[in-house]
């Protein structure tokens, strides 16, 4: 017999667990969990066409991170014009920050998070 301590025995109640057993942990519940003191939640939005832009505009007004995926339209220039200049208006409007982070990604923040443009590199380099 394993002694339980901590988590196992706020959800499971005995002190002991038969050895061999096997704890399903996706089905356990933590007072943590719930989204007390969540603020924002990271998003990927992945727009296949300019239209799409309007549901991935709405979580960044509601407080969400947002990665954009554009790499269906990325080889239309008058749509990633249009892109360019409607997430950087949402960036403004929301008071957060805006910035390619890979080849066809472009992370959108709310206000008070902001995106550092430099890279980390390894020191073995």
């Amino acid at each position: 017999m394993m002694k339980k301590s901590g988590i196992l025995r706020r959800h499971h109640g005995n002190d002991t667990l038969e050895e061999g057993t096997f704890l399903d942990l996706g089905s356990m519940g933590f007072e943590e969990e719930g989204g007390v003191g969540v603020k924002s939640t990271i998003r990927l939005a992945e727009i296949l066409r300019y239209d799409d832009l309007r549901a991935a505009s709405k979580l960044a007004y509601q407080g969400d991170i947002v990665i954009v995926d554009y790499t269906s339209i990325a080889n239309d220039q008058n749509t990633m014009r249009r892109l360019s200049i409607d997430l950087k208006n949402v960036a403004k409007d929301v008071g957060g920050d805006v910035a390619g982070i890979a080849k066809n990604l472009v992370a959108l923040t709310p206000a008070g998070v902001r995106i550092d443009r430099q890279k980390i590199r390894s020191s073995l380099s």
